[in-house]
């Protein structure tokens, strides 16, 4: 069976939206995921009718956004997230987001087809967070093979973010 890669990450608003402080941001949303549609190695990405998914909720917590997507290879994510425009929203992303002490971003291999829904990221995420990496969740930092996979997964010092 052929694996790929999940990603789920959130963040924590620091105001509505809609608000004048997100307005960058949000303007961003639009091109930056057209970046990453048109990305070797992307697959597919969550969104609602608007073309993102700021309006989705997988959290109790109404100001954390999810956003999720589904990838060929850690390689196509981490080229896609640290070497294309996508860096410069990361290098931002203190302007619109709080700062979490605990992950945001989460990484995980399903079958080939399958696509994630909300709830599943937020339940990898958590596990993460209870758990530190381990082949059900994972980081850039620690990074797991795919099921079945005889090669390593190597670590690359820009898979981290940025900004913390």
């Amino acid at each position: 069976m052929l694996h790929q890669l999940a990603q789920a990450n959130i963040a924590l608003l620091k105001e509505p939206i809609g608000s004048e402080l997100l307005s960058d941001f949000v303007a961003l949303l639009e091109p930056i995921n057209a970046v990453a549609d048109a990305s070797p190695g992307f697959v597919w990405r969550l969104q609602t009718e608007d073309g993102d998914s700021t309006a989705i909720r997988a959290f109790d917590d109404e100001r954390i956004i999810v956003n999720m997507s589904v990838w060929e290879s850690i390689d196509a994510l981490a080229a896609f997230a640290y070497d294309s425009r996508h860096l410069e929203v990361m290098r931002r992303r203190r302007r619109w987001f709080e700062r979490m002490d605990a992950s945001y971003l989460v990484l995980w291999w399903i079958p080939e087809g399958h696509r994630p829904a909300p709830e599943e990221g937020r339940d990898r995420l958590e596990h993460l967070q209870r758990n530190g990496p381990t082949e059900r969740a994972f980081t850039f930092k620690a990074p797991f093979p795919a099921p079945g996979s005889r090669e390593s997964t190597p670590v690359d010092e820009r898979w981290e973010c940025p900004t913390g």
